[in-house]
């Protein structure tokens, strides 16, 4: 699993940090950063969910 996130895309939910926060954290403005973008087992599921649950489709979860 692989994953990238656009940061020009994100509106800010927060929904991201609220399913993986190990995964991913929001800036100063409020924007979705990337702490661990090949994450490893087990973490799987959240991550999922957090990329379904973007509203604006910032997140994208690559399945390698």
């Amino acid at each position: 699993m692989r994953i990238t996130v656009d940061p020009g895309r994100c509106v800010g939910a927060g929904q991201c940090v609220l399913s993986a926060p190990e995964v991913f954290d929001q800036d100063e403005d409020g924007l979705v950063t990337l702490l661990d973008a090949g994450p490893g087992a087990g973490k799987e599921s959240p991550i999922r969910l957090a990329g379904a649950l973007c509203p604006s489709q910032a997140i994208t979860v690559h399945e390698d």
